[in-house]
């Protein structure tokens, strides 16, 4: 049984802002499952513009609303940690970019999931290892690549 809790995932969403036109929590779990190497303990928090800028100010000196950002508080021996969307910066981007809403929520999950565990992309090096684990996960999820374009 200790192998099994060892792979489990406890998510929770928080809507903070409202549901209205969000993914549903099934959503979320099958994207940061995917994710996953292993067990986790995460937190998804969707808020609005206000917090999110507060959060981006507060932890990265970054004025501004961005569309994830990660907080990891452990990586072993499970992960614990929590993700917080911005889902208006979400529509924007997904719109400039032409994109479906339900990818790009995938697609930052994803990302938000790998830097809890450790990922980057400070370099180009780092970039582009983190951007093809995403297109393999995504890929596996059903999704296109989201770099391409």
């Amino acid at each position: 049984m200790k192998n099994a809790a060892s792979k489990r995932l406890d998510l929770s969403v928080q809507y903070a802002s409202g549901r209205d036109g969000l993914p549903p929590r099934a959503d979320f779990f099958r994207w940061a499952r995917a994710a996953l190497d292993g067990g986790g303990v995460v937190a998804i928090r969707l808020v609005d513009v206000d917090e999110g800028q507060a959060l981006n100010r507060a932890y990265r000196g970054k004025d501004y609303a961005t569309n994830v950002l990660s907080f990891p508080y452990e990586t072993t021996p499970r992960l614990s940690g929590d993700l917080v969307i911005c889902p208006s910066v979400v529509a924007r981007e997904a719109a400039e970019q032409n994109k479906l809403l339900a990818v790009h929520y995938a697609h930052l999950t994803v990302h938000g999931m790998l830097h809890l565990q450790g990922w980057d992309h400070d370099n180009d090096a780092d970039a582009e290892a983190m951007e093809n684990r995403e297109r393999t996960i995504l890929a596996a999820l059903g999704y296109d690549d989201p770099y391409a374009g």
